[in-house]
């Protein structure tokens, strides 16, 4: 194994221990232990789609289907490439239920660590370092499906039993890899939505407090509120937590939505490099006024896949790797692995896998049942009458945090659509047997996908300069 040594946080930087500068450029490793629908192709959210599985499936081939893809969706291999690019850091998304069942509250599972500790070594093993990241809180920690989230509610800030499980799971993680350089550190929170801003900074003195009575070397890696966006929640209050790196995520709108050029005008608006790197510095003025360490913790373009490659979105993402590179700003881009929006490699549309969701993965394409890379165009005869009706009777009404026209997407896509496509995604499993189950998650494994070389060559290039 590779032998990494510490790092810490030293003013604006990150250093290891003979104070040279590490700048951690990595990828995140979403869709492992942390499922989401546009990586796997199920619609809406984990639990409900494993509920469903178990159902149809039963345990025997329910348990082979999943430790399979446990397994193959990282290993050895995984790890191998994405040191052969460069990458010297992977942001590992976590969800509580490995760790935690919820009838069974502060009882951990000891599968849930084995499995994270198995990826922790492989990457280790190539130079690679992991930041263990918690990716799905229970209660929910924002109002979207990558917190294994089912409504539209987060009830994480409004319930202490939901922050005391948060807060011994970390104590847990913290005992677990105290001794480990390898981790760099530790991400508590991701992309929190806190609707009042009140609760966070509450939470992250508790979390700090507990960690550090543990473990006080690891870095913290903390999120800004507002999916990671917004960092007002600090205005007045003390100095940045010692040892902490404040993250920030930098997805740019013209990778994002239905653009067709950069640069170009999207939603009305242009974008060229120049507002792209005023999108980062604004996202980023916190850590640069109180002279910490900049972490972009998620970016990236998608790369729609009913349309044909689009040469101006690699250009958006060496655009970004530029900025960030002059700004001296860590990354992890997002996403290793997927079955084709986003990821650096994807599973083959001839595998097992896609061949039996294949359908269903149009028609959720088509019905913009998807938040993130979906589209609404299949559904406006739908949406149409529900915007008219607001636009009358609740001209006013704007939730928070992203106003209402996503939030009536949330409600009628991306749940009320889900929740009976959810269940047709089931029925293509039934009477599945255990050595099928296994073969159909082998699709996910390294020599069985396609590397999206564009995107490889832009990240190959860039790191060799």
């Amino acid at each position: 194994m590779t032998q990494l040594d510490w790092i810490r946080v030293k003013g604006a930087d990150l250093v290891d221990g003979a104070d040279r500068v590490v700048r951690l450029v990595g990828v995140g490793l979403g869709g492992w232990m942390n499922m989401e629908n546009f990586i796997s192709g199920y619609p809406g959210n984990e639990e409900a789609i494993r509920r469903i599985l178990l159902d149809r499936m039963g345990r025997e081939a329910y348990e082979a289907f999943f430790d399979a893809y446990l397994h193959d969706f990282v290993d050895d291999a995984d790890a191998a490439f994405l040191a052969g690019i460069g990458i010297n850091s992977v942001r590992i998304p976590v969800n509580y239920r490995h760790f935690e069942d919820d009838d069974r509250p502060f009882e951990l599972k000891e599968s849930g660590f084995a499995q994270l500790d198995r990826v922790v070594t492989l990457l280790a093993r190539h130079g690679i370092r992991s930041i263990v990241d918690l990716h799905a809180l229970p209660g929910r920690q924002n109002q979207h499906w990558h917190s294994d989230n089912p409504t539209h509610l987060a009830e994480f800030w409004r319930h202490r039993h939901f922050q005391d499980r948060v807060v011994h799971l970390w104590e847990a993680l913290a005992d677990r890899y105290k001794d480990r350089p390898e981790v760099a550190g530790y991400n508590p929170i991701n992309e929190p939505a806190d609707p009042t801003g009140e609760v966070l900074p509450l939470v992250y003195e508790r979390l700090e407090r507990a960690i550090r009575a543990i473990d006080p070397r690891h870095v913290l890696f903390l999120d800004g509120n507002k999916y990671s966006t917004d960092f007002s929640f600090l205005d007045g209050r003390a100095e940045p937590m010692e040892n902490a790196v404040y993250t920030a995520h930098d997805y740019a709108l013209p990778g994002i939505t239905s653009a067709t050029e950069y640069p170009g005008v999207t939603r009305g608006e242009f974008f060229d490099r120049a507002v792209v790197e005023q999108t980062f510095l604004r996202r980023t003025e916190y850590m640069r006024r109180t002279g910490t360490p900049i972490w972009i913790g998620e970016f990236g373009p998608v790369y729609p896949t009913d349309r044909d490659p689009e040469p101006w979105r690699y250009r958006l993402l060496r655009d970004q790797l530029e900025i960030y590179r002059d700004h001296g700003a860590s990354w992890a881009l997002w996403t290793y692995k997927d079955i084709g929006l986003q990821g650096l490699v994807t599973v083959a549309p001839g595998s097992e896998y896609l061949r039996l969701v294949g359908d269903l993965v149009e028609k959720k394409r088509r019905l913009g049942v998807d938040s993130w890379g979906g589209s609404d165009a299949g559904v406006r005869d739908v949406l149409d009458p529900i915007d008219a009706l607001f636009d009358r009777e609740f001209p006013e009404y704007a939730p928070w945090p992203l106003g209402r026209q996503p939030h009536i997407a949330l409600l009628v896509r991306h749940i009320l659509l889900a929740e009976p496509l959810a269940e047709q995604f089931g029925d293509l499993f039934r009477g599945v047997s255990p050595e099928a189950a296994r073969v159909l998650a082998s699709g996910f494994r390294f020599d069985r996908t396609i590397e999206r070389t564009p995107v490889t060559e832009v990240l190959r290039s860039h790191l060799a300069e």
